[in-house]
């Protein structure tokens, strides 16, 4: 595992039972309460710990299991992403730079990038619905076809930009074409894996 995506190992005991998605098969399992996990990335709001059945992905509502110290960190965080948002009440049009703000809490289990840096969201619009609420539609694809850990990482751009004053729906749409190629991360991106 590279410096970048190892940051601060902590050793932890889970404090309760809680549901984890094995990486990279995307599958749901239980970690019984007094596991020890290995925190290897935080980012995003989610946890990438090693396990004893291997590497999982543990999900920020979840911070409690791994910690008083975490579920602080987590509550935090969310009330800082609140903050940070632009008070519109509901029914007015979101604003575009906050979804795409939101987006960037985003990130792949496996990589210390966010998915907008990754080049893995291809569009976002926001569709006036019938009733005058607002849905976001997001085109996104995956590293890798195969990813099992796809569907996690719809479900939590979805919840991120959920977030969002104005949002009423939000639907995320995994697509193929174009084929995801490294060209596609940012300057950003590129600096924090190296590839600059």
């Amino acid at each position: 595992m590279s410096e970048i995506q190892q940051q601060d190992t902590q050793e932890r005991s889970l404090t309760r039972e809680v549901e984890a998605v094995q990486i990279p098969s995307g599958d749901r399992f239980e970690l019984p309460a007094l596991t020890k996990v290995h925190i290897t990335q935080q980012l995003g709001g989610s946890y990438t710990v090693m396990t004893p059945y291997g590497l999982a992905r543990i999900d920020g509502k979840d911070a409690d299991a791994l910690g008083a110290d975490l579920a602080e960190e987590q509550e935090k965080r969310i009330q800082e992403s609140q903050a940070n948002v632009s008070g519109q009440p509901s029914g007015e049009e979101p604003d575009e730079e906050s979804l795409w703000q939101q987006l960037k809490n985003v990130y792949d289990p496996e990589i210390p990038v966010n998915i907008v840096d990754l080049g893995l969201v291809y569009s976002l619009n926001v569709e006036k619905l019938e009733n005058g609420g607002n849905k976001v539609n997001i085109q996104m694809t995956l590293t890798a076809p195969g990813c099992g850990m796809g569907p996690a990482i719809a479900e939590d751009a979805k919840s991120n930009v959920m977030l969002i004053p104005g949002v009423d729906e939000a639907e995320v749409n995994l697509v193929w074409e174009p084929a995801w190629e490294q060209t596609m991360i940012s300057e950003e991106g590129r600096m924090i894996l190296g590839l600059v």
